[in-house]
């Protein structure tokens, strides 16, 4: 009776431990079959995103500027002349980190602007920050933004109707990338 309780527990448990480790090893060779793959989409969408918010322009490889911590890139024209910057930010929204791309001319004026990630926003509601509508807020504000319910002028950034906190988010993320450009630049700035 003894022995077959121990073999009633010993087989199904070798079993499962046989079965996860094959997984763990399926797992394992997948990514590093993929890995490559999956780091080559993932630059060729970041660099599709700069291009989007700092157009004519090639970048440099990216650097982090020291006090933020934010990813750069260095935007030249054909001639290898500096024309703005494009910072990678990220601040905490409704549901998760809400990441976004900014780009700047030397004055420090928004050129463009594209979420990268609202996934873990509220569908409907948070992650309607990726329309147009939105997004289009941003370009040629420059200085300290704020969210308002009701104006996109001047500083204020309208607020998504009922998606207060993810505005708040995405306006923070900005802020913290445009006081890296001007840490980065030593202060330029109209705002």
């Amino acid at each position: 009776m003894k022995e077959s309780k121990a073999k009633n527990i010993l087989i199904p448990t070798l079993a499962l431990f046989l079965i996860c480790l094959i997984a763990t090893v399926l797992l394992a060779l997948t990514n590093q079959v993929t890995a490559e793959t999956i780091e080559q989409n993932a630059a060729e969408t970041a660099n599709a995103a700069r291009s989007e918010v700092l157009e004519a322009a090639s970048f440099s490889e990216e650097a982090t500027e020291e006090s933020t911590g934010l990813t750069y890139c260095v935007g030249q024209n054909e001639a290898g002349e500096t024309v703005g910057y494009v910072f990678s930010a990220a601040a905490k929204g409704y549901g998760g980190d809400v990441k976004v791309m900014v780009g700047y001319d030397l004055s420090g004026t928004i050129t463009g602007f594209t979420i990268l990630d609202c996934s873990n926003e509220t569908p409907g509601l948070g992650q309607n920050s990726k329309k147009p509508e939105f997004m289009n807020r941003f370009p040629g504000k420059s200085g300290e933004l704020t969210v308002d319910k009701y104006s996109n002028d001047g500083q204020n950034v309208q607020a998504i109707t009922a998606a207060t906190i993810t505005s708040k988010a995405v306006v923070k993320a900005v802020n913290t990338a445009t006081e890296a450009f001007r840490n980065l630049t030593g202060g330029a700035s109209n705002g």
